[in-house]
């Protein structure tokens, strides 16, 4: 039987596994989106999948750091998602 400290290094190694995968898919979809709104989809995808990854980071070194940096990049990848669909759908950001 395996102790509790193996399976959360395991369920941690899958976690970055499927993380990773993912990643990778948007990275495909960047490149080959068909228009511009599956490369600006696949952007986002891809900012998600990296806060993922810190907080895996953070939980897997037992750190807090990597939490706000996680915070901190979500709320720029948000803003930085809309701005860019602002500036597709209508040629200027700011109104």
């Amino acid at each position: 039987m395996m102790n509790a400290t193996a399976l959360h290094d395991i369920a941690l190694i899958v976690a970055f596994v499927a993380i990773g995968i993912a990643q990778i898919m948007a990275m495909i979809r960047l490149v080959i989106g068909p228009d511009t709104g599956d490369r600006i989809l696949a952007l986002d995808t891809m900012v998600v999948n990296a806060i993922g990854l810190i907080v895996l980071l953070g939980i897997a070194q037992g750190t807090q750091v990597f939490f706000e940096a996680a915070l901190i990049i979500a709320m720029l990848g948000f803003v930085s998602t809309v701005a860019y669909a602002r500036f597709v759908l209508r040629g200027d950001i700011i109104e």
